[in-house]
């Protein structure tokens, strides 16, 4: 039972957020014993640590629905089996996750359905808290009738969830247009994905439909199809060799006949460097503009406590994201820090994330030197407030706004409120079938 207390007395924000936050790390589900894993099998992410990205698991899929406010969604996974009777797959971003859209940072709301997505993901970090089914740690071994094995993995929270172009770009890789074939404005492309580099590695020839709806980018131009046709590039109907042109692909899948399961296709092409950057720039815009109002997720590495609610406290700000976002976080700059639960939603957002947050100076920012492991940005700041509350203690995530970003209010989607339970933290993980 909770007393009702006036939001406008600030004296009551560390009560209010203590009881909030302490039924959001509640045991929904029965936690696992010793004697349902064993460690020698088994990793999965500390609290407060980033996980290596060698330890992760790797699969892709079509990404088939989305809970933009809860960063979860599901994909049909590619396995061994036909791949539409795979079943779509649950899956959840960790607090630090990285997502990229055509090479730059993004939101899962960013991204198109259908969409085959390259993802790198660990078990729950906490299967008591999971916003997903928790599976038995070997059920990537299981097989799933016609669908085969490798359709349903464990490792249902995502470190990295990156589109074809991102993915292309991050390992150094190219598309090599080798022939096409083409009848009423559709047909097939055969292609190969290579090093970009020129590393002579036998690369296996790919069977990708396209169609009229494919879209095709050369520098600041938008074409289709028609277009290639009535330049003379493409023939309107018949094969040609395309004598391995080099182009970014995006890639989807559709239903497909005679009896093939697993051919994709393709939904966009990028001729250049220069279409390919004016894309990244539309997304890199478009993720700056959201997380301004979102504020950078982070989570606290130390609290220092001082008398009467002041405390000076440690943060890293999670990676991925934008420079000119991090440059925004410098000394003297005022700033706001909320607690978050581990979807990144505001703890207490029914009158604004910044009603209930701790306010205050950042006292310095410093930079990690060497590598930085994925999911972190590297960047610490030491924050200094008078009214430190709850939500902000060692190992926890929060958001933190700078005083350069605007303050708005949120929609209820994306906010807990006071006083919350699992089904206002999220919809159940009921909601997800068990495959």
């Amino acid at each position: 039972m909770f007393l009702l207390l006036r939001p406008s007395h600030s004296v009551f924000r560390p009560f209010l957020i203590a009881a909030s936050l302490m039924l959001l790390n509640s045991a929904f589900v029965p936690r696992l014993t010793a004697n349902d894993e064993t460690a020698a099998e088994v990793f999965r992410p500390e609290a407060g640590k980033f996980p290596p990205l060698a330890k992760a698991y790797t699969y892709r899929g079509e990404l088939v629905f989305v809970d933009h406010a809860n960063r979860r969604g599901s994909v049909r996974i590619v396995g061994e089996g036909t791949y539409f009777r795979n079943a779509p797959h649950p899956f959840a971003l960790l607090p630090y996750a990285v997502v990229r859209y055509h090479g730059a940072p993004a939101d899962l709301r960013d991204i198109p359905l259908g969409t085959l997505l390259h993802i790198r993901a660990f078990l729950p970090p906490d299967p008591a808290t999971s916003a997903v089914p928790v599976l038995p740690v070997d059920n990537r071994s299981k097989t799933a009738g016609y669908s085969g094995k490798g359709v349903a993995p464990a490792e249902n929270h995502v470190l990295l969830l990156e589109d074809e172009p991102s993915h292309c770009q991050r390992e150094g890789l190219i598309w090599k247009l080798k022939e096409m074939e083409i009848k009423n404005r559709e047909g097939m492309l055969i292609a190969t994905r290579e090093p970009k580099d020129g590393v002579d590695v036998k690369a296996t020839e790919e069977k990708l439909t396209f169609d009229a709806a494919t879209r095709v980018w050369r520098g600041r131009e938008s074409l289709g199809i028609d277009d290639l046709i009535a330049e003379g590039l493409w023939p309107a109907e018949g094969k040609k060799s395309l004598e391995s042109q080099a182009v970014l692909l995006g890639i989807t899948w559709k239903p497909t006949p005679d009896g093939i399961f697993t051919r994709f296709h393709v939904s966009d092409i990028w001729l250049d460097d220069v279409c390919m950057q004016r894309a990244a720039k539309n997304q890199i815009e478009t993720h700056k503009t959201f997380i301004r109002t979102r504020w950078m997720p982070a989570w606290i590495d130390a609290v220092e406590y001082g008398k009467f609610g002041r405390a000076t406290v440690t943060a890293t700000l999670f990676g991925g994201m934008d420079e000119s976002l991090y440059a925004d976080f410098a000394k003297g700059v005022g700033a706001h820090i909320n607690g978050a639960e581990s979807t990144l939603k505001h703890a207490g957002g029914a009158y604004g994330p910044a009603h209930m947050a701790s306010k205050g100076t950042i006292l310095d920012v410093t930079k990690a030197t060497g590598d930085v492991p994925l999911g972190s940005s590297g960047i610490q700041i030491r924050f200094d407030t008078d009214l430190i509350i709850e939500g902000i203690r060692p190992g926890r995530v929060v958001r933190v706004r700078s005083s350069a970003w605007p303050l708005v209010n949120l929609p209820r989607e994306e906010y807990v409120g006071d006083g919350s339970n699992a089904e206002d933290r999220f919809p159940t993980p009921a909601i997800f079938p068990k495959y």
